[in-house]
């Protein structure tokens, strides 16, 4: 594929990515945050709830200074997908799944950048799955879509080494 018809595909899934992310969580900010409610489904396996993070993953970082956490949430942030977008772009010897994996990456984390710069530095997160039997629980921490593009991300990156290192093994055995 030429690199202008892979931009085009990339820039499509991020706008499509970024998109859903903000209307799911707009969703949320007008159903859950609004009305205080929280929508459990079948065996409490699936919540509906509102939250708002300051950190990063699971709350990591939510109790730095304001200052340092502004620094490092929102600056670094910036930085960083800066860079992978534009390896993103003009790559020119990216395969297939290593690309669509970056691309999740920098849909889902783009996703939550807009929600720090209009948001006062706060992600909106809305799901959270788990299970509970009597008074055993295990549950995820709130997430939002953006938080499920960067996870199935990192799936697929490691689902790509271990791809690799299997043939390699491959090709030592012959």
């Amino acid at each position: 594929m030429n690199r202008y018809k892979r931009a085009a595909y990339i820039a499509v899934v991020l706008f499509l990515l970024v998109g859903l992310d903000h209307a799911t969580k707009w969703t949320a900010i007008h159903c859950l945050r609004e009305s205080g409610q929280t929508y459990i489904f079948p065996g409490d396996i699936f919540r509906l709830q509102y939250a708002e993070n300051t950190g990063a993953f699971l709350s990591l970082g939510a109790g730095l200074p304001s200052a340092m956490r502004s620094l490092i949430m929102t600056g670094l942030n910036t930085v960083i997908l800066g860079g992978l977008l534009c390896y993103l772009f003009a790559s020119k010897t990216m395969s297939f799944l290593p690309g669509v994996a970056l691309t999740l990456i920098a849909g889902g984390g783009v996703g939550n950048l807009i929600d720090r710069f209009f948001r006062d530095g706060r992600v909106v997160d809305f799901m959270n799955m788990g299970v509970t039997i009597g008074k055993f629980s295990l549950r995820t921490g709130i997430f939002n879509i953006a938080d499920v593009a960067i996870m199935a991300g990192l799936f697929l990156i490691i689902l790509h080494e271990i791809m690799n290192i299997r043939k390699g093994e491959d090709t030592n055995k012959k």
